[in-house]
């Protein structure tokens, strides 16, 4: 596999990012952790997090574009909320997650997320909580990264596909 990197979303990603986020499109795919990607309209709009976040009332969070360390190529983004609020921590979780679609199927988003986890212990969370639908290719990513069931609950706010959210905890403390 290609060594992956987290960097913070730039002006210099513009580019990439707006055609992640048509791929995206193109293949009627789930904007999981792209920190709102699929609502605006410009990439600038999209770089303004902090303030979407404040006007909408959303958790406070931090963005990485996942990034191929051989050609720069952006082949995901990532998303950490904290604190949790009672949405998040029954539904959501810390970390949304997204490849695009065609650079799945490479090991690339269980990178993701255990860079994002170095991320998280470097910031001094102990563990974190991240939830997805029962059998799934996010589960196995969850699960190779030390995820630990804790239940599943319905889902109510209707984000995944089976009607069922599997919540995992994953312990990162060093």
């Amino acid at each position: 596999m290609d060594e992956l990197y987290l960097a913070v979303p730039s002006p210099a990603y513009k580019e990439q990012v707006m055609a992640f986020k048509a791929e995206m499109l193109e293949h009627a795919d789930s904007f999981d952790g792209c920190s709102g990607l699929n609502e605006v309209d410009t990439y600038e709009e999209w770089l303004d997090f902090h303030g979407r976040e404040a006007r909408k009332g959303w958790v406070p969070s931090r963005t990485w574009v996942t990034v191929r360390r051989s050609d720069g190529r952006v082949v995901g983004i990532v998303n950490f909320r904290t604190p949790l609020t009672e949405f998040l921590l029954q539904f959501g979780g810390h970390i949304g997650y997204c490849i695009r679609p065609s650079e799945r199927r490479k090991g690339y988003a269980k990178e993701q997320l255990r860079l994002t986890l170095e991320k998280c212990r470097a910031a001094g969370e102990k563990r974190v909580l991240l939830t997805c639908d029962p059998d799934t290719a996010s589960e196995k990513i969850i699960l190779a990264n030390g995820g630990v069931l804790e239940n599943e609950v319905e889902d109510v706010p209707g984000l995944g596909k089976s009607g069922t959210i599997r919540r995992y905890w994953i312990t990162i403390e060093s």
